[in-house]
């Protein structure tokens, strides 16, 4: 068989296998009533809404599909706590993010692009609209965070070391055209998935005035200093979350609380223990440092918990020890009495707040929608001095919007980005399952989605979508990805087997240094429990999943032979070189495996799907990013050259210039779908006269 090419013009995918048709996908696009890859590009979601200190606004970022630059494009957007005045505040081309209310609420600062100089700062005067930039900056700033007396803004930003040539090499005379010199690296870690090679140098803090002037650099040594740092009422100190430690680079979990003098750059660890600690807030009275973090095991998922800790650093106590769930993003609300914060349970993303002896309530659900490919868990929020949140609400039928909510009282949805799309659009059903697996009787959730105009007395081919991680969760949420292979007409099952997060430590923890594993075993019993309900073809089953998602692809493809046709997104196939070849590989070879690969080649090679390639018969495509660091190309290009000496049909789908993230670019997700969907068309699976 010959390669596959990737041809994308204007989001529309022809997939190019020798002699072929275009997907049948494609032609949904004459079908006003299903959700098909062009309508990948009307997509719209916000994130990161930033609710004003007197919870009367909303600032948030609107995030769209840029069809002409095939980009995720965000203009920041204000709405009131009541739904109305909703309006633009950046301008239509630029590019904005990271907004920030000042202590008054008189002023927003965010980041944006500008033509030709990278990113900078700039700060809007709510009243009057009038917008200043005040930074003129080496690099791309994050983190913003305004001072208490709004005078002052505190950002964290990279700062290259100074170059210095390894070998002193001739100059080429004028004119020449000489090759490139060769780059040397001798850092940890020299390249990261998204980033590429890496610059040497490292993230520091910075203050600017909140009027504008030359920033002022805080921190300084060989230390990355990132994250949004928390200044302390008095103005005079930053906390932030860092690893300082000597043996950073291959401990890299080892982060500690620290207060930096703003002034003198001082630097002292409020914590000490082995183990991260991070995700910082400190009361309104300067009194109480909120943290997050846990007691390191090297275990493969060890549950994040929220603790409370004097400013000085005594009396640190553990507060959620019966939450059982990773807590992110605490806040303390305006009396200090209690602390805001979001976690993950059992799929599902929640808001909650906690007092400092330990009483917790819900305060909103529904979080999420900022992952539009497939159904990860996500969203963020926000708090106002008056106890109202603002948050990011999703559904299984629409990605994140806008909504604000109170402790007793019902969530206020304020915008509706998509109601235009769906209002013509059908889209699948999406319901939850549960069911025991076969190995020990654990109960597994998950999902079921059918396709429009579902008919349950019909049979359906099936699609088994796999999440990646593997320490991750899928939800009840939209997928674009999962909601086009149902408009195709496939049933999809998407579930949280053994290893998934927001099931508890044991649940998470229950696949450690055994993945793939047992967790196979879940994900068939899911397929099984589907086909109980009479509407799926058992002999037109198909699998695909994308990184962690894409081993057990793998790894299924080796174990069984039930399905007719597999797509192994982005996998890992071979542990071994994985390990040698990632950019995650310090913290990869600790947390995931029982020591180092050439100590543990057996334990290595026994969780590899390449061991077993000598018993794939199904039909498997490979697809990764040419740039994908985190599970390079050259695991797929193993697992496609293996499947090709045995004989098996195998096709190899490299996505120029993606990264991990291959659907990062809207045609790269719309190109995703179409050809796993080609593929699956190729062996049996839903054509349109079904």
């Amino acid at each position: 068989m010959r390669g596959v090419r990737l041809l994308v013009v204007l989001g529309l995918v022809l997939v190019g296998l020798a002699g072929a048709a275009p997907p049948a996908q494609a032609q949904y696009a004459q079908d006003s009533l299903a959700f098909d890859l062009g309508h990948v590009f009307d997509l719209e979601y916000a994130s990161d809404p930033q609710i004003s200190p007197s919870g009367n606004r909303v600032v948030y970022a609107r995030t769209i599909m840029d069809k002409m630059e095939d980009r995720r494009a965000a203009r920041l957007w204000v709405v009131r706590a009541d739904g109305s005045g909703h309006r633009p505040i950046t301008a239509p081309e630029t590019d904005a993010s990271q907004p920030r209310w000042s202590p008054s609420g008189d002023r927003v600062a965010y980041v944006a692009s500008t033509e030709g100089d990278g990113a900078e700062i700039f700060v809007r005067w709510m009243d009057t609209g009038q917008t200043a930039r005040i930074t003129q900056l080496d690099a791309s700033p994050s983190g913003l965070s305004w001072g208490p007396e709004g005078d002052r803004l505190a950002f964290s930003m990279f700062v290259p070391a100074e170059p210095e040539p390894f070998a002193r090499l001739p100059s080429p005379p004028e004119g020449a055209d000489w090759a490139e010199r060769p780059d040397v690296f001798d850092q940890t870690y020299y390249r990261s998935d998204g980033g590429g090679y890496t610059e040497k140098g490292h993230t520091q803090l910075f203050t600017v005035s909140a009027s504008g002037g030359t920033p002022r650099q805080v921190t300084t040594g060989p230390y990355d200093h990132g994250g949004a740092p928390t200044w302390t009422p008095d103005g005079e100190s930053l906390l932030i979350s860092a690893n300082r430690h000597e043996d950073r680079r291959l401990d890299p979990l080892n982060t500690e609380v620290y207060a930096v003098n703003v002034a003198s750059g001082a630097v002292t660890a409020l914590t000490a223990r082995q183990g991260p600690d991070g995700d910082v807030a400190l009361s309104p009275d300067g009194s109480t440092v909120a943290y997050t973090g846990f007691d390191d095991r090297e275990q493969g998922y060890q549950v994040t918990k929220l603790y409370a800790m004097n400013r000085d650093g005594t009396n640190a106590r553990l507060l959620t020890e019966n939450l059982g769930r990773d807590v992110q993003n605490p806040t303390f609300t305006a009396d200090g009495e209690r602390i805001v914060f979001q976690y993950v349970d059992e799929g599902s993303t929640k808001i909650s707040s906690v007092a400092l002896d330990g009483g917790r309530r819900v305060v909103a659900e529904n979080v999420g929608g900022t992952s539009i490919g497939r159904p990860y868990t996500s969203g963020s929020f926000s708090l106002a001095s008056n106890g109202r949140v603002a948050f990011t609400h999703a559904t299984p039928q629409r990605p994140a919007d806008v909504a604000v909510a109170q402790a007793g009282r019902e969530a206020r949805v304020l915008t509706a980005l998509n109601d235009d799309l769906f209002g013509q659009v059908d889209l699948g059903s999406v319901k939850q399952i549960t069911y025991e697996s076969s190995h020990d009787g654990r109960t597994i959730e998950g999902w079921i989605v059918t396709p429009p105009g579902f008919d349950a007395s019909r049979e359906y081919p099936l699609i088994l979508e796999i999440h990646g991680g593997p320490f991750a969760s899928y939800g009840p949420y939209f997928s674009a990805e999962v909601q086009l292979y149902a408009a195709a007409g496939y049933v999809v099952l998407y579930t949280n087997p053994r290893g998934s997060t927001s099931y508890g430590q044991n649940f998470g923890n229950a696949i450690h240094h055994d993945y793939p594993g047992h967790d196979y075993d879940d994900l068939m019993s899911g397929v099984d429990a589907v086909l109980e309900r009479g509407y799926v073809d058992e002999d037109r089953l198909y699998v695909t999943g994308g990184s962690g998602g894409g081993v057990l692809t793998s790894w299924i493809v080796g174990h069984t032979d039930r399905f007719r046709a597999a797509v192994a997104a982005k996998p890992v196939i071979n542990w071994y070189s994985w390990a040698l070849t990632a950019d995650m590989y310090p913290y990869g070879v600790k947390y995931w495996f029982p020591g180092l690969p050439w100590n543990h080649e057996e334990h290595y090679m026994d969780r590899s799907p390449l061991s077993y390639v000598d018993d794939v018969t199904t039909p498997t495509m490979l697809m990764t990013g040419t740039e994908d660091y985190r599970t390079p190309m050259s695991e797929s290009e193993q697992f496609y050259q293996a499947l090709k000496l045995q004989e098996v049909e195998t096709a190899l789908v490299r996505v120029p210039g993606a990264s991990h993230s291959i659907a990062a670019r809207p045609s790269r997700l719309a190109a995703k779908a179409a050809h796993v969907l080609e593929w699956f068309r190729r062996h049996g699976g839903a054509t349109l006269n079904e």
